[in-house]
């Protein structure tokens, strides 16, 4: 029974760490970024720049100096094509945008001297609340329309108004990218220096490398569960021939982030535009069959690539993504996720 209690207390006490760890890591996220986004990427750069050291005999600043130049060029060329190909795609699309609106005028017009025609044979009532309907129909869509404007113009004011803190934070991130991965790959292996340390100074290296392995995991996981995403609807709009095909896969795949809701905000709105507006029926059944698709397929791949790279069982990954998304969003579904996993990793060296 003493059992029992001592390891519910634990289990509490990891819980309430946990969330506050959870909570003040979220709250300072917007002081901490670059240093966040450096280690980041320097975990990643760790073994290239191992491997120079040990190939070529180069010291740990040179190493990091290359590997760090050498990632982000590739990382800035790579966000330069992407940009490049999104605003030459919204550019045409936007143009399309425009003369679909211009030629709908006419077919517009046309429907409503149709309509003048039948108004003496219909009933008061009836046309009474056409014109009100009309009229809210108008007045949203105006409101939409300059909602759209509006947050068009802000978001291009921020954008240009976050330019010098935009380069405070690339330099930043950049120089603590170098320093990490120096760091990083000067010192020794974790599990050679824990052998000089005490029982639970050994626990602690375990924990501290368990939590590193799995957090690169999930992100390795997920980057690939975006790029199932991204590689079938690509795949599938051009087979279809879609429009503007690679900028809608893009889309689907950074909103695929969201669970749930996040393809059928690109899917659904394709489908009743080609279905009811385009009356392209073939092209509506295809993008309905594609969206299944990738649905059946991110629903059978997720779980086994999220519990395989963290080692959880994926009714465990199922039911923190459920809790999580049911009490708080998308970050809720990160704080169960990990309280999982940590759970899972203090369970291993039985701290718990």
């Amino acid at each position: 029974m003493e059992k029992i209690f001592e390891k519910l207390d634990k289990t509490a006490l990891f819980f309430i760490i946990y969330s506050i760890i959870f909570f003040v890591f979220f709250k300072t996220l917007g002081y901490t970024i670059p240093f966040v986004i450096a280690l980041m990427f320097a975990v990643l750069l760790r073994r290239p720049t191992r491997f120079l050291m040990n190939k070529f005999k180069l010291s740990s600043a040179i190493s990091s100096i290359i590997t760090t130049v050498v990632f982000y060029f590739v990382f800035f060329l790579a966000l330069i094509l992407l940009v490049t190909s999104l605003i030459s795609e919204l550019v045409t699309l936007s143009k399309s945008i425009a003369e679909y609106i211009n030629s709908q005028n006419f077919s517009i017009n046309d429907t409503f001297e149709q309509l003048q025609k039948y108004y003496n044979d219909l009933d008061p009532t009836i046309i009474n609340a056409l014109e009100k309907n009309l009229s809210n129909i108008t007045t949203q869509a105006g409101k939409m329309l300059t909602g759209l404007v509006n947050w068009t113009v802000s978001f291009v004011t921020s954008i240009l108004s976050s330019i010098p803190y935009l380069m405070m934070l690339f330099i930043f991130t950049l120089i603590s990218t170098y320093f990490f991965t120096k760091d990083i790959s000067a010192s020794h292996n974790m599990k050679i220096l824990s052998s000089h340390f005490s029982k639970n100074a050994a626990k602690i290296i375990y924990v501290f490398n368990e939590s590193k392995k799995m957090l690169s995991n999930y992100l390795i996981s997920y980057l690939l569960i975006v790029s199932i995403t991204f590689g079938i609807t690509l795949i599938g709009f051009l087979i279809l021939g879609v429009d503007y095909a690679f900028v809608l896969s893009l889309l689907c795949a950074i909103l695929d982030l969201l669970p749930v809701v996040g393809m059928p905000m690109v899917y659904i709105p394709l489908i009743l535009i080609y279905g009811f507006v385009q009356h392209n029926y073939f092209l509506a059944v295809g993008l309905t069959v594609l969206y299944v698709l990738v649905f059946i397929v991110r629903q059978i791949v997720e779980p086994r690539i999220v519990s395989s790279s963290l080692g959880i069982h994926p009714v465990a990954v199922l039911a923190a993504f459920f809790i999580g998304l049911k009490a708080n969003g998308l970050i809720g579904m990160i704080f169960c996720l990990f309280l999982v996993v940590f759970y899972n990793i203090l369970k291993k060296v039985e701290v718990i």
